[in-house]
């Protein structure tokens, strides 16, 4: 058995019309082992909106995570950060 994924940070397209970002984070935030959904707002274009979301949870599906977003119109553009293992693991903080 592979490990759980904690964290999955995503760089996502949405139509700018059509649901909320309350709505998509609502539905992402009903799966199965998801325990938390933070999206922000990073760009609004013509006719998308580029968001930040940071999905965390004890073991997130990542494959139902990107289905349930294709149904709810969004593309997923990256996948910017993941966190695997029994606990979630920070960065630490590098002085320049």
């Amino acid at each position: 058995m592979s490990a759980p994924l904690r964290r999955v940070v995503l760089d996502i397209l949405k139509p700018l019309k059509g649901l909320s970002i309350i709505e998509v984070s609502r539905e992402i935030a009903s799966l199965p082992g998801v325990q938390g959904v933070n999206v922000t707002v990073r760009e609004i274009d013509v006719e998308t909106v580029t968001l930040s979301m940071t999905i965390e949870g004890d073991n997130i599906d990542f494959d139902r995570v990107s289905e349930k977003l294709e149904e709810l119109g969004c593309i997923i553009h990256s996948i910017d950060q993941v966190v695997a293992g029994s606990k979630i693991v920070e960065e630490p903080e590098l002085e320049d």
